[in-house]
């Protein structure tokens, strides 16, 4: 289909080009949308854009920083709009040289003195760990927007700074802005991981009754989460039964790692259950029945979920991470063996365990997917 346009729009202006490359990406059919792009006999910024964006919004992250890469070279000068998506893509991938590169860049180019770019840049600094850049990039920004706060509560409240993240949202206040929506996600999820049961507690009570806000399935997941991990299981379970909002697949998984996690395993049995009608053909779920029936000596449910797993030929989707090693991003997927040095990799990692295990920690072996065949 893609080809057949060629024709048809070879004497067309850049402006119909770069809308069918957008079209192509907002459908996810990339492929389609990278044909049409290398063939287009004139391309501006915004054709650039389409395509980083595009990859970006269909989780192509690596492809995204790659596009970036080469519209540079090629002598096209990004914009803010280009800047921001690419910022976005290295904060997914935990791409910290290339994103300093990108900084490197937008200062020497001078596009990046915008709210816009600080935000995205704030936001990929605090994705990738480094909050004292990240904190550095707010503090020099002359105005800081709702989404300049929100990036850097949420920065501090992924990497555990549970503490440093409620006094930025407390400093926030101070300064007249008004929390959103997005604020208290970052609030809660920071009182999620420092424990703080009473603290979050009242910032959810808040939301509404003191800002004015409509709970979000985020912030249920979040308090959710937060009674799950300190025990207070029948607490989480009236806040489910009371939600404004129909509990996804994110409200059940916090209450099932609560109940695992302290031995309630009826309630985590019937979290589970909740799990499978949310989303039948999820093989995670499924597998995770099983194990948790396992766990508990319940052989014959053992035996029906692995045989329901059979007959819906179900596939765990596999788990991917990334590393960056002098600005060249490496992809694996488990029990993926395609990269070159798989087979040194799988040696260093089990002489690793091996010397884990030599220190007495308990180490299961198989979880390696190393082999050497």
């Amino acid at each position: 289909m893609a080809r057949q346009l060629f024709d048809e729009m070879s004497e067309r202006n850049v402006i119909s080009w770069t809308a069918m490359v957008f079209g192509y990406t907002k459908f996810g059919r990339m492929g389609e949308a990278v044909l049409l792009f290398d063939n287009m006999p004139v391309r501006d910024p915004p054709s650039w854009n389409a395509m980083i964006a595009g990859f970006a919004q269909n989780g192509m992250f690596g492809d995204a920083v790659s596009m970036f890469r080469r519209m540079v070279v090629e002598g096209y000068r990004p914009n803010e709009t280009t800047v921001v998506c690419t910022l976005s893509a290295c904060g997914h991938l935990g791409t910290l040289q290339i994103g300093e590169w990108v900084h490197g860049f937008v200062h020497k180019s001078g596009i990046g003195s915008s709210c816009f770019v600080g935000n995205a840049l704030i936001d990929m600094y605090g994705k990738c760990g480094s909050l004292k850049e990240a904190r550095s990039v707010f503090d020099f920004l002359s105005l800081r927007s709702i989404a300049s706060w929100n990036s850097l509560v949420n920065g501090l409240a992924l990497h555990g700074y549970s503490s440093d993240a409620i006094a930025v949202f407390r400093e926030m206040l101070q300064t007249g802005a008004k929390p959103d929506e997005i604020t208290f996600v970052g609030v809660l999820n920071a009182c999620v991981h420092g424990g703080m049961v009473n603290e979050g507690w009242e910032f959810f009570l808040s939301i509404n009754r003191d800002y004015g806000i409509k709970l979000q399935i985020q912030h249920y997941g979040c308090i959710v989460d937060l009674l799950g991990r300190a025990g207070k299981l029948e607490e989480a379970v009236e806040v489910i039964k009371n939600m404004e909002v129909e509990p996804d697949e994110v409200v059940w998984g916090a209450l099932l790692s609560g109940c695992r996690v302290h031995g309630n395993r009826s309630l985590a049995d019937y979290s589970a259950t909740q799990l499978l009608d949310l989303d039948p053909q999820n093989a995670a779920y499924l597998l995770l029945l099983a194990n948790m029936y396992s766990e508990s000596g319940r052989w014959e449910d053992v035996g029906k979920t692995r045989k329901m797993i059979r007959e819906r030929g179900v596939l765990k989707t596999p788990g991917c991470s990334w590393i960056e090693i002098e600005n060249i991003v490496h992809e694996f997927y488990s029990a993926d063996k395609q990269h070159p040095q798989a087979g040194e990799i799988c040696e260093a990692l089990e002489s690793l365990l091996l010397f884990s295990k030599d220190l007495g920690n308990y180490i299961d072996m198989n979880s390696l997917n190393c082999d050497s065949t």
